[in-house]
């Protein structure tokens, strides 16, 4: 019988655990009594030792079970373990002081070796399971001997420092030996985190006489400001000692990693914020147990709002995507979540109106999520008839179609370049954004249609960070438009959690627009990301100027003229306002785009959409 695992059916698993359970308990009774009389156990009380264990051991291996012990595998235990291990025994010992107190005459023991076998029990179970439990680890660490473990600092005592240290120790299979932390809290300073001292600050790596002869560091302070982040990491680069950092907040919360699944320090740790904090009630009493649909769920954002809405508890998640690739990673994955009984992949063109129409009169969503579109910009330069046709005609047919069939709530997702617009992408986003304005003003009181705003998502589809990341690993050079260029940068989950938190406070006719921080130059970027491969800029990799691609320009805007502006109850979200235009007005607008769509040359489609958007200056050859 293996032990260690217990993997075999329930009967044995009980049959096991009670042997192992009653032995360790007769052995803590018999000792209580030879403790309580110093090993010289009067001949008057060998009978009550004898006898009490017939009916003390049923009654704590029944305690035992009805606090779960005979469920749960025997090698896998913590603290919740021993808590309940401690409400089994105590309870048992306290039915017996109350026995002992109601009827004096019976064989129970003395209060003594009453306590004395609650203490002695409690801690044999205890013991024996935390032995399973190293044994355990030990098994599982068949590598463990094989190869020296590489000495490694910790940087970052808290909790999840102490975490991964933790679990290295246990692990040992995986080759790292925690023997040092370092930490900005001089509180922690000469003190020990699970036997291993906490040196100071990671500063004092720079000292010559530490001697700690540490071959790797680990940075396990996911919650520190990326400015923090940024100078261990050329602390690091500086005393060239190679270095891993620890999974994410939002990874290490929703549990997806464990603490010990260490990757390369990445530009979103360097470029990323503070934890936005959501109004979590607004967001769940907008979705739970509602239908909510989802367009381009396959994308980089769409995918992020799946996931984050199906931890609200929807009724029913409506994943629609023209791609079936995509669409079916995604429903893959929130499967694998567990969240199979309420993800349903629909495979649908936004601009098919007979689909469209279907999906929403057979499902009835309640809150639409509309991130479906064509975002790159050099490319829609060259076929503004596709931007136009996605992004501004398929948000009108969809937005239509929201009120049509009574949708709560419309969110579409827009971008900061539909400020002021230079490009084709943002000038369809822009006649979106106004379209949604005019039918919202037009219909008050209905379906609430509003739109978001943010800037470029780090790690995206097509985003700068995986072109200069393929650059870099080819030898370069790695090619920046211009010197000068700045962008501002979200994280992925933070511009969705936005998003959600934008639709539970909107009332309608509005435009969110997200706080996006600081803007972060584009050289600055690819210089941190050449120093994160291990090489030197201008040196092992070179930086190439190439010009501003055609729709491109130097900043982005956060606002334009005429356009007004309120708080909203989150810190991090502004609500922008206007006048807006007639309805009837953006609907011959938009017949005159669409009459043209397929017979105009480009340029002839720019100067329409400039037509439409008097703020939209065209590039134009």
């Amino acid at each position: 019988m293996n032990l260690i695992s217990l993997r075999k059916s329930a009967p044995v698993r009980f049959g096991v655990l009670a042997l192992l359970y009653s032995a360790v308990l007769l052995c803590s009774h018999w000792l209580a009594f030879q403790l309580r009389f110093d090993f010289v156990v009067p001949t008057n009380s060998h009978r009550e030792m004898a006898v009490s264990w017939m009916w003390v051991l049923p009654l704590k291996l029944a305690l035992l079970y009805a606090f779960g012990q005979f469920s749960g595998l025997l090698s896998y235990f913590s603290v919740p373990d021993f808590r309940r291990i401690v409400y089994a025994t105590g309870s048992s010992s306290l039915l017996l002081y109350l026995l002992r107190s109601v009827w004096p005459g019976y064989p129970v023991s003395s209060r003594g070796v009453i306590l004395t076998d609650f203490l002695l029990s409690t801690l044999g179970i205890a013991g024996v399971r935390l032995l399973l439990r190293v044994v355990r680890e030990r098994r599982l660490s068949p590598e463990a001997g094989a190869r020296r473990a590489r000495r490694v600092g910790i940087i970052g005592a808290g909790d999840v420092g102490a975490s991964l240290a933790r679990e290295l120790i246990a692990r040992r299979g995986l080759g790292l030996q925690p023997v040092a932390f370092f930490d900005d809290d001089p509180g922690k300073w000469r003190s020990r985190v699970h036997g291993i001292p906490v040196v100071g600050a990671p500063e004092a790596l720079r000292q010559a006489n530490l001697n700690l002869e540490l071959e790797e560091a680990i940075i396990a302070m996911p919650s520190a400001s990326a400015r923090r982040i940024g100078e261990v990491v050329r602390l690091l680069q500086s005393v060239r000692l190679k270095f891993e950092t620890v999974p994410s907040v939002d990874e290490l919360a929703t549990g997806k990693v464990k603490v010990s699944r260490l990757r390369a320090v990445e530009i979103q740790d360097l470029l990323g914020r503070e934890p936005v904090k959501l109004e979590t009630d607004n967001i769940r009493r907008l979705l739970q147990e509602r239908v909510v649909l989802v367009t381009g769920a396959g994308g980089s954002i769409g995918s992020e709002l799946c996931r984050q809405i199906a931890t609200f508890d929807p009724q029913r998640l409506l994943l629609v995507d023209q791609s079936e690739v995509q669409a079916f990673q995604i429903e893959q994955e929130l499967i694998e979540l567990g969240y199979a009984g309420i993800v349903l992949p629909l495979v649908a063109d936004i601009l098919d109106e007979p689909r469209m129409r279907y999906i929403h009169g057979r499902f009835r969503p309640a809150v639409v999520f509309h991130a479906a579109a064509h975002k790159h910009v050099p490319m829609m330069e060259g076929q503004p008839s596709e931007a136009i046709k996605n992004n501004t005609l398929g948000t009108v047919r969809l937005a239509e179609l929201a009120l049509e069939f009574n949708v709560d709530r419309f969110v579409m997702i827009s971008t900061d370049k539909a400020i002021n617009p230079t490009s084709v992408m943002g000038a369809t986003k822009r006649l979106a954004e106004v379209f949604l304005q005019s039918l919202a003003a037009s219909h008050p009181g209905r379906t609430r249609l509003m739109a978001v705003r943010f800037g470029n998502v780090l790690g995206s589809s097509g985003s700068v960070i995986p072109i200069f990341n393929r650059q870099i690993a080819a030898g370069g050079p790695v090619k920046v438009t211009h010197p000068e260029v700045v962008r501002y940068f979200m994280t992925i989950p933070e511009a969705a959690g936005l998003v959600l938190q934008s639709a539970a406070q909107g009332e309608g006719s509005e435009i969110f627009v997200l706080d996006m921080g600081q803007p972060v130059k584009i050289l600055d970027l690819a210089r941190q990301l050449i120093e994160l491969s291990g090489l030197k800029p201008d040196e092992d990799i070179l930086i190439e100027f190439v010009g501003l691609r055609p729709g491109e320009k130097l900043f982005e805007e956060l606002r334009y003229k005429g356009e007004n502006y309120a708080a909203t109850s989150h810190p991090k979200i502004m609500r922008f306002f206007c006048q807006p235009v007639p309805l009837a007005e953006v609907q011959r607008m938009l017949g005159e785009l669409e009459s043209e769509l397929h017979r105009a040359e480009p340029e002839r489609l720019k100067l329409l959409l400039k037509k439409a958007i008097p703020e939209y200056q065209p590039y134009l050859t």
